[in-house]
């Protein structure tokens, strides 16, 4: 039974030109910017089965199963696909339980929806841990997809054992538990994937002192002016237990999915971005900047604070992915977002995954019209 309940607040919608003014803020030019303005927008989520009436397991709530951070949504044919990080408890171990609800003891597994999301039919595991000793040799998670020159990428962030134990268990310290991230790629989503390479595609900065030089997670993917365009977040290794409250965004560029990858030289581009959220709006970017509760734009995808347009929005899908067509058909002109998967109760036993919908959408109209 779909059961959808509207959530009391707002999720913004970027204006079109009728929604434009001159901010106030000068450019470094000396002109004025014209920022988009925001208008509210009900949330809305819709609990999905975790059990569906043929039999066929779906990614609703399912007691003994973590299913958390989602990717983000694509339509092949007339199949929608999503990717996640699953966990079964029984097949963790005692000591481990402090972990069964997170990513770390995680590998990748599928659903696919032919009707817009709304049910959920899930097929198999997609990725499982690397060979002992590799950079993913503990837990697979927090995957991303992204079809570039007529095959698919599948990225995931990667944690080996905590180094130095012998026993093979993963801490989830802050002080040598860092993360990289891999990239799978298979000629259909249904195919089995297969690792770009043995190492990691994108790694944390080891300096010290960068914004990522402990973790960087999290993939958001875009394809500008021909290139990749990684979006991640990153953690620094002196902040500590502290680390996930002062998480920033950075990006990176690449020529091809498997890299390499050059960071930006202005990273990080968005404070307090725990979870990486971005979708093509417009000429630029969209983005959610998760501990802020913000959502924000920058028209050439990097510059989000010259002119801050951010409006403080409550609630906000937890962990979510977007249904972006942009991931499969690259587009000249962001049409914005309507739906997605996103995660529920992550500080539960069981957490499980939801579809929200909202109006974050650009009117077909709304492209000539800025053009003029």
């Amino acid at each position: 039974m779909r059961i959808a309940t509207t959530i009391v607040g707002v999720f913004l919608l970027f204006g079109c030109k009728s929604g434009l003014t001159d901010r106030d803020n000068n450019n470094a030019s000396g002109g004025k910017l014209a920022v988009p303005e925001f208008s509210g927008k009900s949330l809305s989520y819709q609990e999905l089965d975790g059990q569906n009436p043929d039999g066929s397991r779906g990614i609703g709530m399912q007691e003994g199963v973590t299913r958390r951070d989602p990717s983000d949504v694509i339509k092949v044919d007339n199949t929608w696909y999503v990717w996640y990080s699953k966990v079964t408890h029984a097949d963790v171990a005692a000591n481990e339980q402090f972990l069964r609800a997170s990513g770390y003891v995680a590998t990748l597994w599928y659903a696919t929806s032919k009707d817009e999301g709304h049910t959920w039919i899930e097929q198999n595991e997609a990725l499982g841990v690397g060979k002992k000793g590799a950079f993913d040799a503990q837990a697979v998670f927090t995957p991303n997809i992204l079809k570039f020159k007529n095959r698919y990428y599948l990225f995931y962030d990667a944690v080996k054992p905590t180094p130095g134990r012998t026993d093979g268990l993963f801490e989830n310290n802050s002080t040598t538990d860092f993360t990289n991230m891999g990239v799978a790629v298979a000629d259909s989503p249904d195919e089995p994937w297969k690792r770009i390479s043995c190492e990691p595609i994108f790694r944390y900065t080891p300096d010290g002192e960068s914004f990522d030089s402990y973790r960087v997670d999290d993939s958001g993917l875009v394809v500008r002016d021909g290139r990749i365009w990684l979006y991640y977040k990153g953690r620094n290794l002196r902040d500590g237990r502290g680390g996930p409250g002062n998480t920033k965004m950075g990006v990176a560029f690449a020529e091809k999915p498997e890299g390499p990858y050059k960071k930006y030289t202005g990273n990080p581009i968005l404070d307090k971005s725990h979870e990486v959220f971005i979708w093509s709006h417009r000429e630029g970017i969209a983005a959610y900047a998760s501990l802020s509760k913000t959502l924000e734009y920058a028209p050439d995808g990097l510059d989000f604070t010259t002119n801050p347009v951010g409006i403080e929005t409550l609630p906000k899908p937890i962990a979510p992915g977007a249904f972006r067509p942009e991931l499969t058909e690259p587009l000249q002109y962001g049409r914005g977002i309507q739906w997605g998967i996103s995660m529920r109760d992550p500080g539960g036993p069981f957490p499980y995954l939801v579809r929200w919908e909202c109006d974050l959408s650009v009117p077909e109209t709304c492209h000539e019209e800025t053009r003029e």
